[in-house]
């Protein structure tokens, strides 16, 4: 959530901070300082009537103990109070429009961001060099099909489109990509996290994904619990409410947390044509790092989550490129992002697998989590950030297609042959 104060002390640059991120709410914005205006008025004047309303009761006290009439102080008060109740009923009607409004604004990207959608995007390092291949390479459909690793075929039977099945090799690759990824961060200090799959409502609206994009999750609910649940779509949506309306120490931060889980995503749209397999599906594994810094801390927390996401792509051996979003390209809850992305050889580019993005205080404002300065005792909004590291969906599918040999075999990259018993070359099953 974008501060009032800064809305108030600066609309314009408020509105021009969407128009980077292609985001009209010029509007929007005006509507909102109407009504924090009207807000503040109500405020003001239902406490100046309370206040009257205490003195007279006061006076209506003195005046009875003295044996006085204080018929006209009795109908005075009865007036504040209808007065007051009006008020207290447009000041709530004000603050549903007024909170509306305001959930609804995105954050605003940091001044460094060009405008602009995709085609603002810049890399700004690459790492490696691609695959030169002296055969016909094959896309990883056909290989994990040829090699037993995951079974398509009955992913749909089980779940509809956008599910696969993985088996055999296929499995334990995947299991040891997870494993590889998840002790690199231990190692690194991160605190493993295991959140449940289903949140309520409060989890989305902290990460800003709601109430915007409430239809692209999927909806738990049943006749027997009231409360509305969620599959969540990434564990940065539970992790970000693991201090919701919390006020944390200054020695506590940062924090830093990873954690697994699948994600569940409607996927809204249809599929492009070169994104087969298991590229973008409706259910895949990811691991999500997450921290909350003091605000003079996140920029250096930013640079080392890229660090670590980029490190785990270096350990598969991967060659990649480092990719600075333009505004209109973050998410909507983002101030800025960077994007990790790897080589799928049969679909000619480049493939995102980590983002690594700042929100500033944006959650923090939604979810009401603050620190407590030593010095002076005062509380201030934390930093939130978070990184993939990483998404399994289209590791795997470099992995197969990059490692690949002549014969169809993969060579597993040797981080994960501890996680495989020692395996080095995945082969076709012996018939």
């Amino acid at each position: 959530m974008i501060d009032i104060k800064l809305i108030r002390e600066n609309p314009d640059k408020v509105k021009a901070g969407f128009r980077k991120k292609e985001i009209d709410c010029d509007a929007e914005v005006d509507r909102i300082l109407e009504l924090d205006k009207k807000r503040r008025e109500l405020i003001a004047a239902g406490e100046q009537n309370k206040a009257e309303q205490n003195r007279i009761s006061r006076q209506i006290t003195q005046v009875k103990k003295e044996g006085g009439n204080a018929e006209e102080l009795l109908k005075r008060v009865t007036e504040l109070k209808e007065t007051i109740k009006a008020q207290e009923a447009e000041l709530r009607a004000v603050e549903e429009e007024y909170n509306t409004l305001m959930a609804r604004l995105p954050n605003l990207p940091d001044d460094d961001l060009v405008p602009g959608g995709k085609e603002g995007n810049v890399p700004i390092r690459y790492y490696g060099e691609p695959r030169v291949f002296d055969f016909e390479p094959k896309n990883h459909v056909d290989l994990c099909t040829e090699l037993g690793l995951i079974d398509y075929q009955r992913g749909v039977k089980l779940s509809g489109s956008g599910f696969i099945v993985y088996r055999g090799l296929g499995a334990r690759l995947e299991w040891a990509l997870l494993n590889y990824f998840i002790d690199t961060h231990i190692a690194d200090g991160y605190e493993l996290v295991l959140v449940p799959h289903m949140l309520g409502w409060e989890c989305g609206y902290t990460t800003g994904q709601f109430p915007k994009f409430e239809n692209e999750v999927y909806w738990l609910e049943t006749a027997e619990d009231e409360r509305r649940r969620f599959m969540l779509p990434t564990a940065e949506t539970a992790l970000v409410s693991l201090h919701r309306d919390e006020i944390l120490r200054e020695d506590e931060l940062p924090r830093k947390y990873v954690s697994y889980t699948p994600c569940f995503r409607r996927e809204a749209g249809s599929y492009r044509a070169d994104e087969r397999g298991m590229v973008r599906g409706h259910q895949f594994n990811k691991v999500e790092m997450v921290q909350f810094t003091k605000p003079e801390d996140s920029d250096a927390a930013f640079d080392e989550l890229v660090t670590k996401a980029e490190a785990l792509v270096k350990g598969l051996g991967f060659h990649f490129r480092t990719v600075k979003l333009a505004a209109g390209d973050c998410s909507a809850s983002m101030a800025r992002t960077y994007d990790i992305e790897i080589q799928i050889p049969s679909m000619n580019g480049y493939k995102e697998v980590s983002s690594v993005s700042n929100a500033r205080d944006y959650q923090a404002r939604r979810g009401g989590i603050r620190f407590k300065r030593e010095a002076t005792g005062k509380t201030e909004y934390v930093h939130t950030l978070n990184g993939s590291g990483l998404a399994t969906s289209r590791i795997l599918p470099a992995l197969v297609e990059q490692n690949q040999l002549k014969d169809g075999s993969i060579v597993v990259p040797e981080v994960l042959r501890k996680y495989l018993g020692g395996i080095e070359v995945i082969k076709k099953p012996s018939k």
